[in-house]
Order: structure tokens, then sequence, then C-alpha cells
């Protein structure tokens, strides 16, 4: 098969990934320019796929961990030019090969997956942002990259915006986390602070105090959104719409998260609330 045919079904398969698996990520929506959508469903399907080594089916850590070990060498090949069959390192020798610093983000992507794995506490908010540094900007950092945007300054937007997106999931799925994986993505000496009980998370166990640090929680998040908020109208076109709109909804889900009488509660954004979101994105 000539390679240009192979390459171009490899970026099909992503792409189909990506329709199919679409969640809180950019790669389906018609508003990232053109040239952007191929290599952000590649990245896509890279974490996906490096995601379910992590989180899915019953393997033993140590299993999941010599994995995530062997696709870091797999991305490794594809920046040698010498990618396996999978099509997603196939798609990504391609980006690579025009951008090789986008190794170094995919690769930060793979610690964050590892710390999956092996980490389910945080002592301090210093070390789950730690975290969310691997986890979440990596993805934005790689955005400015393909995009040509990927100045100092943005990159600082960029890490705040991200950060405090990965905060917000977090503060959406406290209690599934918990009981599902395990994991408590809230900062361990506040909840002493706060005078919160582990147990109280275990049990769902809403109170004056949980509350209190939740909502501790959410302004730290509401604070490094705002933070990043002029990348929204740095970038060009498109791909700023696309920011301002992925900020908007942010803000958007913040208010719903003050607003739930249940910390424990997942926030629905309704019709209403879309609309106010685009045009908070467009006007603002």
């Amino acid at each position: 098969m000539p390679d240009s045919l192979k390459i171009a079904q490899a970026y099909a398969f992503c792409q189909q990934m990506a329709r199919e698996h679409y969640e809180n990520f950019p790669v389906a929506s018609r508003l990232l320019p053109k040239g952007l959508r191929k290599p952000v469903s590649v990245i896509y399907a890279f974490a996906r796929t490096a995601d379910d080594f992590a989180d899915e089916g019953s393997a033993s850590p140590q299993t999941r961990l010599a994995q995530l070990n062997d696709y870091e060498q797999c991305l490794l090949n594809a920046a040698a030019a010498q990618p396996n069959d999978d099509p997603v390192f196939i798609a990504l020798a391609d980006i690579i090969k025009n951008d090789p610093s986008l190794v170094q983000p995919l690769q930060d992507l793979l610690t964050a997956f590892r710390s999956d794995v092996t980490t389910k506490r945080y002592q301090t908010a210093e070390q789950l942002l730690q975290y969310c540094r691997y986890s979440a900007n990596p993805v934005g950092r790689l955005i400015l990259q393909l995009s040509g945007n990927a100045s100092r300054q943005n990159i600082r937007y960029s890490d705040a915006i991200c950060s405090a997106l990965q905060l917000i999931n977090f503060l959406q799925d406290i209690h599934i986390d918990y009981q599902d994986k395990q994991r408590l993505y809230i900062p361990l000496d506040e909840l002493h602070d706060f005078s919160v009980n582990e147990s109280d998370i275990a049990q769902g166990q809403n109170s004056r105090q949980l509350t209190q640090l939740i909502h501790h929680q959410i302004d730290r998040a509401h604070g490094m959104l705002l933070a990043g908020k002029p990348l929204g109208r740095a970038l060009p076109g498109r791909l700023g719409l696309e920011i301002r709109l992925t900020l908007c909804g942010g803000l958007q889900v913040i208010k719903a998260l003050r607003q739930r009488s249940d910390v424990f509660g997942q926030p629905r954004l309704r019709p209403h609330d879309w609309l106010h979101i685009a045009s908070r994105a467009v006007f603002t």
C-alpha cells in the first residue's frame, strides 16, 4: 500500500474514533480550523487509548504501567519515523515529522496516566495542580503548537484554562471518582482545614463544612479560568471563538456548581444555558 494511502487511512481511523468517543475535548468541533481537525483527532486517539490502559478493565497496576511504558516506546519510535502498524502511530509519525517538539507534551500525558495508576490522593493543592500540569495542560499546549500560536504568554493563559477545566471536571464527579476509582481530587490538607473527614465523602454526606470546602475548590478553579480568559481574544478566528466557547462553558458550569444543593450532584446545562454560552462567546 502506498504510504500516502496508509497515512490517509490512519487519519480517518483517528477521526472516526474521535467522533465515536467524543467527551470534553474539542476534537469534533466544526469551529476548529480545518487544518487542525485531523491532528487534534490523532492526539485524542493517542490520549484515549493510553487512558484506557490506565483505567479500563481489571489489569493489575504493574500490567497497566507496563502497557503505558510500551506505549511510550511506540511514541518514540514514531518520532524516529519508525511507527508500528497502529494507525494512531502512523498518523502521529506524520504529524511529528513536521514538529518534533510535539513529543514532549505527549509524553507528559503518559506521565499523568501513570499517576492515575499509582496515586489516589494529593496532600496539597500544589500537588494536585502538578498533576493537572501533566493531565490537562499538554492538550492546550499541543493545540497552540499545531496552530502556530505557542507564545509564552499564550501558553500561560492556556495552562490556566486547562488546569481550571480539569479541576471543574473533578468537582462534577467527586462521588463517582471516589466510589468507582477510589480517587479523591481534593487536597487532604484542605479537608483538615475545613474539618471534613474522608468518610463524609465516602458516605456521600453533605454538611456545611463540606459545602464550604467545595466552594473553596470552586473559587480556585474560577480564578484560574479568569486568569486564562485573555487567550480567547489573543487567538485568531475560529480557534479564538472555540476557546471563548470553552471558557464560557466552564464559567456556566461553575455557576451551576455553586447553585447545586448537593455537592455530590452532577450539574446539567440546559438548552438556555447553551444559548447563554454562545452569546457570551460571540459578544464578550
